[in-house]
Order: structure tokens, then C-alpha cells, then sequence
């Protein structure tokens, strides 16, 4: 018996050298399984497969045939991140026209059952589809309303209704409206860029952290043009208020009575009102401006997008629209005749209802040679999504968030319009987040 045991130990440790040492004898080392099949780094030190390995563990047949155990699926570091287990993409029944396909910014990504998303057909190449153009012209007229509805009605209420700009009502538009603005730069324009860079069709970037890099960018301009705005309007400001002092000593020296101390303090309170209204000016204008170049390629996006997925596409970028239109709509009406006049509101209204519209006008006309696994194509978009994701950052915490809670009319509010607001704050985040699973 204890001979038996000791053939036993020793066939198993004689067993267990084999297969350390069978990668080696192949000139191969450092090898993992992925599934049903082994990679090993060679003697150029790339990683490559070997075969497809063995269904029962602990066998050898043959010196081309290599071993597998329980722990042979080793883990491994890429960039720093480790991976375990089955992290290699591997020909599937969805790269042959099988499984589920959906979209993730205007990528088609295929996935069979139980298998990791990949690109269609495994190709950078224009996938060709028959597309539903009747579907899609019907659909632009419907975002051009929905986005109306949005942009222009917060004017229309303010206009036609007594509801108060500081009222608990509109403390709920636009507190939401904030809200969908924050999510929007996070949750879809900054993963939506992250994503284009994942479609291996983009090529490898040398500098992997390039959508935040564009990003902040984008950040650093918004900042340097409000930047430069407070001080162009901090010195008109000035020259005013020299300009009537000088008025006013002039009256005095001709004998004439200066105007009351009343009327002094009245006028530069009201240069200071002036000036915290251009700043909401420049600010509703910057936070459009970010918007606009988004709202270009959703418009796009949804044109190009597959009939497979355009309804549900459509269905989202109704809401997107709608939200948006609202954050909109709410700061332009707020802002006061005095320094913006009706026109100009309508103007600013009019290009957000448009600008998706003209976008998915875009698309269609080149609906027959759009390939959205193009590289040049990807950097474009992943470049306007980064910038756009940065101007409404900074527009969304600095200009909507900070501008209200911290040094507007929410600091010292009262607790119930402070709930109503915080409410409305976390339900334009969570909404805007929920739909960024599709859009």
C-alpha cells in the first residue's frame, strides 16, 4: 500500500513538471486559457494561441498539444488593469450575421448569447443596410415639435401664467433643467466618447487619457471667455460710473443741486443688477453652444442608426430632446427684457428646435456612404463629444449649480422650496442618467 502511494505522489509530481515545463520545450511561456483556447506569450514575447485546449484536464497527447488545469486561466495586467479568465474576444455566431445587435454611439456592436459586445462583422468596413427613409423623415418633423415643446415652454408659461421666476414651479424646471445638464456632459456625451475610442476601428491612441484631455480643454475655454467677459463688463462699468461722477460734479460746480444720495446708491445697485444679468446672458448663450454641437450628432446618430434599433432610438431622443429643451428654456426665460429682448429669446429657442432636425437632414443625405467604424470619422466624434461635455460641465456646476445653491437665491431659501429644488435636481440627473442605457 504505501508503495502505491508512492508511485502515486510521484506520477503526480512527474505529471504537474510536464505541463510547467511543456510551454517552455515550445519555446513559450507565461500561458493562459481563454475559453476553449490557450494563449502564450513566444519568444518575441507577443501573445499568441496555441491550440484549443484539451476538454479533460491534466493530459498530454503529442508535443503540439499543450495542458490545462482548473488554474490555467491565470490572470494577467494590461495597462495596469488585471484580467482574469475569459478576456479575449473570440469569433462568434454574431460575427456571422447572429445574435443581438444594438448601438452605442452610432457603432454597431453585435453580441451572441453569453458573448462580450465586438464590432459588426468584426470590420471596419460600411456595413450596408436597407434603411426606412419615410421612417426617418416623419421622425425628424416629430423631434422638431418635441424639441419646440421643450425650448419654448417655459416662455409660454412664463408669458401666458403668474408663475413667480423664484416660484416653487420654476425653482422645479430649472433645478431639473440643471440637472439634465450635468448628466448629459457625464453620463452621455463623456461615455459616448469613451466609447468610440473602445471600437478597436479607432486605432490605438498613444495617449490613452484623450477624452478627458479634450474635455478639460473644452472647460479651459468656457472658463477663459467668462473670464474675459467679467472683465470687459467690470470696465464698462466703471467708465459709466466715472463718466457720472464726472456729470455730476460739473452740476455742482454750475450751482446746480447734485442728485440725492438715494439716487446715486440706486444707479449703482442697478450697474450691478446689469451685470449679473449680462452674466446670465453669456451663460445661457456658452450653455447652448455645447448643446448645439450635441444635439448635430444625435441627429446624425439616429438617422444612421439600423432599423433594428431606430425605434427605440427615436423613442429616447424624444425624452433627450424634451429634458434639454426644458434646462433651455427655463434660463432663457428667466432672463429679463431689459437686456435681452423678446426676439432674441425667440431666436435662441428657435436654433435648439432646429438644430437636431438639421442634424438628422444632415444624416440623411449621407445615409449611403456614413460609416460610423470610419477612424477619421470616430476622432471627429469623439473630439465634438469631448468638447461638448466640457462646456456643459463647466456651464452645468459653475453657471446652473453653483449660480443658484451657492451664491443665488437657493443659499438662504426656505427649507421647502430647498426640497422642491433638490428634487427637482436629482430627478433631472437620474432621468438623463436612465436614458443614457440607450442613447
Amino acid at each position: 500500500m504505501a508503495r502505491i502511494l508512492r508511485f502515486d505522489a510521484s506520477s503526480l509530481l512527474l505529471l504537474l513538471l510536464l505541463v510547467v515545463s511543456a510551454p517552455l520545450v515550445l519555446g513559450q511561456s507565461n500561458c493562459h486559457s481563454h475559453g476553449t483556447v490557450q494563449y502564450c506569450d513566444g519568444p518575441d514575447g507577443k501573445e499568441s494561441p496555441v491550440t484549443a485546449a484539451p476538454a479533460a484536464t491534466g493530459t498530454i497527447d503529442g508535443p503540439a498539444a499543450t495542458t490545462t488545469s482548473p488554474i490555467a486561466a491565470e490572470c494577467h495586467f494590461h495597462a495596469g488593469v488585471e484580467h482574469c479568465g475569459d478576456d479575449h474576444e473570440e469569433p462568434t455566431a454574431a460575427a456571422n450575421g447572429k445574435g443581438n445587435c444594438h448601438f452605442h454611439a452610432g457603432v454597431e456592436h453585435c453580441v451572441g448569447d453569453g458573448e462580450e459586445a465586438h464590432e459588426a462583422n468584426g470590420s471596419c468596413d460600411r456595413v450596408n443596410r436597407d434603411y426606412n427613409i419615410p421612417l426617418r423623415i416623419g421622425a425628424l418633423f416629430v423631434i422638431l415639435v418635441t424639441s419646440a415643446i421643450g425650448s419654448f415652454g417655459p416662455m409660454l408659461t412664463k408669458k401666458f401664467t403668474r408663475v413667480s421666476l423664484d416660484g416653487y414651479v420654476f425653482t422645479v424646471f430649472k433645478q431639473f433643467g440643471t440637472g439634465v445638464i450635468i448628466a448629459t456632459a457625464y453620463v452621455h456625451l463623456l461615455t459616448h466618447a469613451e466609447l468610440l475610442l473602445n471600437n478597436k476601428c479607432a486605432g490605438s491612441l498613444k495617449y490613452e487619457s484623450t477624452v478627458g484631455a479634450v474635455a478639460m480643454a473644452g472647460i479651459f475655454v468656457t472658463f477663459v471667455i467668462e473670464y474675459f467677459s467679467h472683465r470687459l463688463v467690470d470696465s464698462q462699468k466703471k467708465k459709466k460710473a466715472t463718466a457720472r461722477s464726472s456729470s455730476e460734479s460739473s452740476v455742482t460746480a454750475s450751482g446746480g443741486s447734485a442728485k440725492p444720495p438715494g439716487d446715486t446708491v440706486a444707479a449703482e445697485e442697478g450697474s450691478v443688477g446689469e451685470h449679473v444679468v449680462v452674466d446670465n446672458t453669456r451663460s445661457v448663450a456658452i450653455m447652448e453652444a455645447g448643446i448645439i454641437f450635441h444635439s448635430i450628432l444625435i441627429g446624425i446618430v439616429l438617422v444612421v442608426a439600423g432599423d433594428s434599433f431606430f425605434v427605440t432610438l427615436f423613442i429616447v431622443i424624444i425624452f433627450h430632446q424634451m429634458f434639454e429643451g426644458f434646462a433651455l428654456g427655463t434660463r432663457i426665460a428667466a432672463l429679463p427684457r431689459s437686456t435681452t429682448t423678446r426676439l432674441t429669446k425667440l431666436i435662441m429657442a428657435a436654433v435648439f428646435a432646429l438644430i437636431t432636425p438639421i442634424g438628422m437632414a444632415i444624416g440623411l443625405g449621407v445615409l449611403d456612404r456614413f460609416n460610423g467604424n470610419d477612424r477619421e470619422t470616430i476622432l471627429a466624434l469623439v473630439t465634438l463629444d469631448s468638447i461638448s461635455a466640457g462646456i456643459l460641465v463647466w456651464v452645468g456646476l459653475v453657471d446652473m449649480l453653483a449660480h443658484d445653491w451657492i451664491f443665488g437665491y437657493l443659499k438662504n431659501a426656505r427649507p421647502l422650496k430647498v426640497a422642491v429644488g433638490m428634487g427637482g435636481l436629482l430627478a433631472g440627473m437620474i432621468l438623463m442618467s436612465l436614458l443614457g442605457k440607450w442613447a
